[in-house]
């Protein structure tokens, strides 16, 4: 049976789920800085040890520049500790409920594709909209034609346990490569 560790540090909420053979032992919202620190207790609340995992899968982002960079020392740090299998997922995977936006700053946001717009070009209309970037825009997607669920909803906030369905295969854990999904603001001079 193997026991996956799963989380994702790209979004303004930090998710992370121990899944074991498919079901889903526990899961827990956190910060990007804790996130070692809750993937203990998550092993301890189910009675494993590190040892036992067998895999770690990692929202690679669009997102946080600094938040995706903690995730991938994360999973390169867990996986060639533990000699795990590891995997990248985008984090938009981590949504469900409606089609994830997430707010990429700047007044853009983040949504499939990946693709970073401005929420005023977007096309939503009857679509439902998820994230904390439909939350942050709401007013313009709402006079766009689009369904926001209330700030406070559920589905709003990433699930970690979700990126698990959308590995596409597993690789070593140096070969997790971030998605940023635009160019860093600083650039070195040549």
């Amino acid at each position: 049976m193997t026991t996956i560790f799963a989380f994702d540090t790209a979004t303004s909420v930090a998710t992370c789920a121990l899944v074991r053979g498919g079901e889903l032992l526990g899961e827990r919202e956190t910060e990007a800085r804790s996130l070692l620190a809750d993937a203990d207790r998550l092993l301890r609340e189910a009675g494993l040890e590190p040892g036992e995992l067998d895999a770690v899968v990692a929202g690679i982002g669009p997102g946080s520049f600094t938040s995706i960079r903690m995730g991938l020392a994360a999973v390169r740090g867990l996986g060639l500790a533990l000699d795990l299998k590891a995997a990248g997922v985008s984090s938009l995977h981590a949504f469900a409920g409606g089609e994830p936006v997430i707010d990429a700053r700047r007044g853009e946001v983040f949504t499939a594709g990946p693709s970073l717009s401005r929420p005023e070009e977007l096309d939503v209309s009857g679509r439902r909209l998820v994230g904390d970037g439909a939350v942050r825009y709401r007013d313009v997607f709402e006079a766009a034609g689009a369904d926001v669920p209330p700030d406070d909803h559920p589905d709003h906030r990433p699930r970690a346990h979700l990126l698990v369905a959308h590995v596409a295969e597993w690789s070593t854990p140096d070969r997790i490569e971030p998605l940023y999904g635009r160019q860093p603001d600083a650039v070195a001079k040549t």
